[in-house]
């Protein structure tokens, strides 16, 4: 089954399902990598803090796939905020990848804090210039963020990366990127496999389709105009994952997914507004 593309602010077509690569490294994560791209999955979420973006490079090498088909994503840390360390962060980003350019490239978390997200934000339009990045995207992102953000130098992300499952499926966040022409994408899309994956209301739904509750919580981010980011390493739950695009879900399925909704349901208290990661 083919995924379905979607076309970001800036013209970038963009996979409506990405491949998370969380804990993907050396030899086993590029073997868990090559087979999703072989799968279909054509995008690869990687950051410089996950440490495996040599991992995410090899296999994009030994995909065979070409490289114009591809889209792979890394992300800027909390340490190197400053705007020449973020252009060399960036350029050893694609040393260690061995990749000529990336399809995106994030701010990880702005860390409001420290105060520095608008220049790390100028050095991301500076390495789109120099051809080192696509497009220009932003995760844990904040309105208050990202008008500041427009104010200081006129451009929007693409993309705004946000943790987002039926517990906290982020309403008003959602809304506001919609607004603004910013694409929401969600990590953490099962709820990091906790108990979301046995909830009587998703196991009901699935049952009633012939599909899996990580199924039906995929498709439900599919219908909120969301891009899900799952990890799997096995073939058959990559498969799984990626088989969302041939059932839909009820207005009363997904009035009976918003009740899982708490008021906050974030999975490790990471708030935006305070939380820093560096």
């Amino acid at each position: 089954m083919i995924i379905p593309e979607i076309t970001l602010s800036d013209g970038l077509t963009f996979p409506a399902i990405t491949f998370g690569t969380y804990k993907l490294n050396g030899k086993e994560g590029v073997a868990a990598m090559k087979s999703a791209v072989d799968t279909g999955y054509h995008a690869l979420d990687s950051a410089f803090n996950y440490e495996n973006e040599g991992a995410v490079g090899q296999a994009v090498r030994e995909s065979g796939h070409k490289r114009e088909h591809l889209r792979i994503a890394s992300k800027l840390p909390g340490r190197h905020h400053k705007f020449d360390e973020a252009i060399v962060t960036i350029e050893e980003s694609l040393y260690r990848a061995q990749l000529d350019y990336y399809d995106l490239y994030y701010i990880h978390w702005p860390n409001p804090k420290q105060g520095l997200y608008v220049e790390a934000w100028k050095a991301l339009i500076e390495a789109k210039k120099r051809g080192y990045i696509k497009s220009i995207a932003v995760c844990n992102f904040l309105p208050e963020h990202l008008t500041r953000l427009k104010e200081e130098t006129g451009v929007l992300p693409t993309i705004n990366q946000i943790e987002l499952h039926p517990y906290f499926p982020q309403d008003e966040m959602r809304a506001w990127n919609k607004e603004h022409g910013i694409v929401t994408q969600s990590w953490s899309p099962l709820g990091r496999a906790n108990d979301l994956l046995t909830n009587p209301i998703l196991e009901k739904i699935g049952q009633r389709l012939d599909k899996s509750p990580a199924q039906v919580i995929l498709r439900w981010h599919h219908q909120l105009d969301c891009v899900p980011i799952p990890k799997a390493t096995s073939h058959k739950r990559q498969l799984e994952n990626k088989a969302i695009f041939d059932f839909s879900l009820t207005d009363a399925d997904m009035k009976a997914i918003a009740t899982l909704a708490r008021p906050d349901g974030r999975l490790k208290g990471q708030d935006p507004a305070v939380y820093e990661e560096f």
